[in-house]
């Protein structure tokens, strides 16, 4: 028990500082910059989560690590690693504005649905090896970016609607 609470400490922590980092230095040096500009450093990294396929090699994680679980972490992770440079490849016209929304409704629900599977799989921190640190240091950064994605987008529609609307008004 006492290393699920490691485990839970060290999540928890990594929310912490992850959060402190993009409110003191990602957020700021993205909002002021083009949608597009705003949102490639944050697909480039989420290009990143093929990294979650090493669910799926023995010896790295616990040879009793729930097959179901491995297989949705790592496929999951693959296939928005994939949107993320699919969004990336589109991102300068409207088609990967909508495909960056496809990756980011996914990668987020793919991140929530494997702490969801964990924790009611009765996933222990011991069975995920070597890749103790992707959920308990990477997924809250890769949560976080995500939120920022999703602010991004959401400005930037926020602001075109009130621009349509002012044009219309006047």
């Amino acid at each position: 028990m006492q290393t699920q609470l490691y485990f839970f400490i060290s999540v928890a922590f990594s929310f912490v500082v992850w959060g402190m980092v993009a409110a003191r230095y990602i957020w700021p040096a993205l909002r002021r910059r083009s949608q597009a500009e705003s949102l490639r450093p944050l697909l480039i990294f989420n290009s990143f989560r093929f990294l979650g396929l090493a669910f799926l090699i023995p010896g790295v994680v616990s040879p009793d690590l729930p097959l179901t679980f491995a297989r949705d972490a790592a496929y999951g992770d693959l296939l928005a690693g994939m949107l993320a440079l699919l969004s990336l490849l589109l991102l300068e016209s409207n088609a990967g504005i909508a495909m960056t929304w496809v990756f980011n409704v996914w990668g987020a629900a793919d991140l929530l649905n494997a702490f969801y599977q964990g924790f009611h799989g009765g996933l222990k921190a011991g069975q995920l090896g070597a890749l103790y640190f992707i959920p308990s240091f990477g997924v809250p950064l890769f949560l976080i970016v995500h939120v920022l994605v999703f602010r991004i987008l959401l400005r930037r529609q926020s602001e075109a609607v009130a621009t349509a609307l002012a044009v219309h008004s006047s």
